[in-house]
């Protein structure tokens, strides 16, 4: 039997100092998936990573020794122990894991409660691990339906009302440190879709901004022309910081783009001028100790929290809206995983009785040398037929697990049957209320 499991570190269990050395560009996401299906424990992977969180869903024969090899995968990337990531990990699994995922793509379990960025995201994670061949049946009805609960909760709440989104936050974090913002000298390094967001939220503001961007020039070219930007090649990047007010970082670069001897030199020039940073990257663009310069105010994607707070617009009832639509949806998932557990269960209960009756007919057999073969068929009928009786209760409840979703009692009736070993054909599944079974015990939420 397989489990799903899920095993993540996020804003809310690390700071970004972990988190950045967690995270996983495109390529490495699906190396990683490709690494964990080669183990014999593991069927199917699916690895989001995002500026907030990374997380890994497996589906796992062995979820103890599936979790224990993903934890040495991600310690390994972030070159500390296993034991010291430990603390900031979680791992929920079956219908807790699917929580997880449905409450992260609802924007639940973002920095910005009810931001739309995560849907796009979970989904090209999720067509990465499609493409790269780790999905299965599982994955693949988890991430379904966790993209249209997304859906289902932003179109039947307010909870993403206001598009709040980081660059919104970054954008309104600077309006509180140096005020108005229209004749402020802005330069963003990146063209991805944050570096977007962050261009449209600036022009709503009055903002010209300059692009900078050597991969994606002619992306930075597409969108400076819509908010009204110019663009520059990363090689003019200390001239444009001397010359900026502000700077918002926001690349996929593996390796911090401002580095502190250059910044040093940068603030020389512009003779005590101060330089605001917004760093929004993971990894991180900015090296840390640029914000101990004199006239540098260096804020990380950490930082944005305070300010996130300060500019919440999301009602109460809202959230509450929107987590009871999750849980209506994880109800669904619940009975789904429950139907995969209920007949082969079934076929399984059958199956011991019938090896009992041939067991005991077997063990007795030498004990009739007088009966006739007559004899014995009756004998033979009257075993079965008690077999029969004894487990007809037991078929007519689990056969009606399915339509009530108590598909956790499936378990209990294997384990009291024992019939845990040699049936691999579905997933493992429990109680849809049963705890998380993290690492360390810590709510992922």
């Amino acid at each position: 039997m397989s489990e799903l499991l899920c095993l993540g570190i996020s804003h809310k269990t690390a700071p970004v100092a972990v988190r950045e050395r967690l995270a996983l560009s495109t390529k490495d996401a699906e190396a990683l998936c490709r690494d964990l299906v080669a183990h014999d424990d593991v069927r199917e992977a699916v690895a989001i990573s995002t500026c907030n969180r990374t997380e890994v869903y497996l589906v796992a024969s062995d979820p103890v020794q599936a979790e224990g090899e993903l934890l040495r995968h991600l310690a390994r990337r972030a070159g500390i122990r296993p034991t010291e990531l430990t603390d900031a990990m979680y791992a929920p699994r079956n219908c807790d894991a699917a929580r997880q995922l449905y409450r992260v793509v609802s924007g639940l379990e973002s920095m910005i409660v009810g931001e739309a960025e995560i849907q796009g995201q979970a989904k090209r994670a999720y067509e990465a691990a499609l493409a790269a061949g780790t999905t299965g049946p599982m994955t693949n009805r988890l991430f379904t339906a966790a993209l249209q609960t997304g859906k289902r909760v932003r179109s039947e709440t307010a909870i993403g009302a206001g598009k709040g989104s980081v660059s919104t936050v970054a954008v309104a974090l600077a309006r509180e440190v140096v005020g108005d913002l229209a004749d402020r000298n802005v330069v963003i390094i990146g063209a991805g879709e944050t570096s977007e967001l962050t261009a449209r939220a600036l022009a709503e503001e009055g903002v010209h901004t300059i692009f900078l961007a050597n991969r994606h020039a002619d992306r930075a070219r597409s969108i400076a022309d819509r908010f009204g930007g110019t663009v520059s090649s990363l090689h003019e990047l200390p001239e444009r910081l001397a010359a900026a007010d502000i700077v918002v970082a926001s690349t996929a670069s593996p390796h911090p783009i401002i580095g502190y001897e250059e910044l040093e030199l940068v603030m020389r020039e512009r003779a005590g001028r101060p330089l605001l940073l917004i760093d929004i990257a993971v990894p991180r663009d900015v090296e840390p100790e640029c914000g101990d310069l004199d006239g540098v105010a260096l804020y990380d994607i950490d930082d944005l929290q305070a300010t996130a707070a300060r500019n919440r617009q999301v009602r109460e009832d809202e959230r509450t809206q929107a987590e009871d639509v999750v849980e209506d949806e994880i109800q669904r998932f619940a009975r789904w995983m429950g139907s995969l557990e209920v007949m082969p269960t079934i076929g399984a209960l059958r199956e011991h009785g019938n090896a009992i009756v041939e067991q005991v007919l077997g063990e007795n057999a030498g004990r009739w040398e007088t009966a006739s073969p007559r004899d014995r068929a009756r004998i033979e009928a009257i075993a079965r037929s008690v077999m029969q009786r004894l487990l007809h209760e037991p078929t007519i409840r689990l056969k009606s697990l399915d339509r009530d979703g108590g598909h956790g009692r499936v378990q209990l009736a294997r384990e009291l049957f024992g019939l845990q070993e040699g049936t691999d054909e579905a997933p493992a599944t429990q109680d849809a209320a049963a705890d998380v079974r993290p690492l360390r015990r810590r709510d992922a939420r």
